[in-house]
């Protein structure tokens, strides 16, 4: 039990909570932000090898709508984004985010050749990695605790919910055994994990969503991300919504599992998200989600409602 973490709320300057810009400023002594990549890789839930379709929520660019452009080369992409952020953040420093589709998913001489040409950028701090946990073959490993050795890495991994049900109508094709067997492998070799998970997946009740935060909080991972599930336009997940499979949260709702969440979260994981974003042409629902400022403050506002904080209740492994 860390107590500190137990007896205070003001860890991390004014959040209540170990947020991820407060985690790279103690690493970096700076503003960091992530400069997200599309690689042109594809998913093996997508081309056969191991499903067909992808996750029924997964848009059409592999959750990867906010990355640079497939048609231009990575260190174009890595240029534009960039060029991008510093109008806000003039002085960052950057982790290359390979962000769209499966990441490791392809030859080790091909990764090496893609992960290099990003971090001989100036400026890059560091690299995550976004991909599933049945995609890290042994050499994959290797050379990601190469990596690790020489560079501040994360591999991100989406776990979505530990509920097999549940998994099974998103198309998730690979069990929570695989989730934890990777998680296992990768800390082996002493390289982050962040873990994704998903509240409002379909037919999913406010105790089976807390049941998912309870089994990352007892999950040898370093990072945590929850997003709010968006429900995009030509989506598998939208014959689901038309069905009535899928009922979407509300913002209260949803604020109020936030922080339910980060009460028993070990104080130590860093919170790399708290809700997620969607491009609002292909948005359906939830409408509220856009704003997304508004529910970041909704946040921020019940901890200190309930006066508490990441790991009041975390009871430890």
């Amino acid at each position: 039990m860390n107590t500190s973490a137990k007896d205070s709320p003001t860890l991390w300057g004014d959040k209540r909570f170990h947020t991820w810009n407060t985690e790279m400023r103690h690493q970096f002594g700076d503003k960091v932000f992530k400069v997200m990549l599309d690689a042109g890789f594809t998913c093996p839930n997508r081309d056969g090898s191991i499903a067909k379709g992808g996750c029924t929520f997964c848009s059409a660019r592999g959750s990867g709508d906010f990355a640079g452009s497939r048609r231009d080369d990575l260190v174009t992409q890595f240029n534009t984004i960039r060029d991008r952020q510093h109008l806000k953040w003039p002085h960052a420093k950057y982790i290359g985010y390979f962000q769209a589709y499966t990441n490791t998913y392809a030859p080790v001489e091909e990764l090496r050749e893609y992960y290099e040409a990003i971090l001989e950028q100036p400026g890059v701090v560091g690299l995550s990695i976004a991909t599933r946990p049945d995609c890290l073959p042994d050499d994959v490993v290797d050379y990601l605790a190469e990596l690790n050795e020489r560079t501040y890495l994360w591999v991100e991994m989406g776990l979505q919910t530990i509920h097999e049900s549940t998994s099974q109508l998103i198309n998730r094709a690979h069990d929570t055994q695989t989730y934890l067997d990777a998680v296992e492998k990768l800390r082996k070799r002493n390289i982050r994990v962040c873990t994704h998970i998903i509240y409002g997946l379909p037919q999913e009740s406010h105790e089976m969503m807390l049941e998912t935060g309870r089994a990352v909080a007892d999950m040898d991972v370093q990072g945590i991300k929850i997003h709010l599930l968006h429900l995009m336009r030509k989506t598998p997940m939208v014959k689901q919504y038309e069905a009535g499979l899928l009922r979407f949260l509300e913002k209260d709702e949803y604020v109020k599992l936030i922080v339910d969440t980060l009460e028993f979260l070990p104080p130590e994981m860093i919170v790399h998200r708290l809700t997620g974003d969607a491009p609002r042409d292909l948005l359906i629902g939830p409408m509220w989600s856009l704003k997304k400022w508004e529910v970041l403050n909704a946040i921020d506002d019940e901890l200190k409602r309930r006066d508490t904080w990441q790991g009041k209740y975390w009871r430890g492994r």
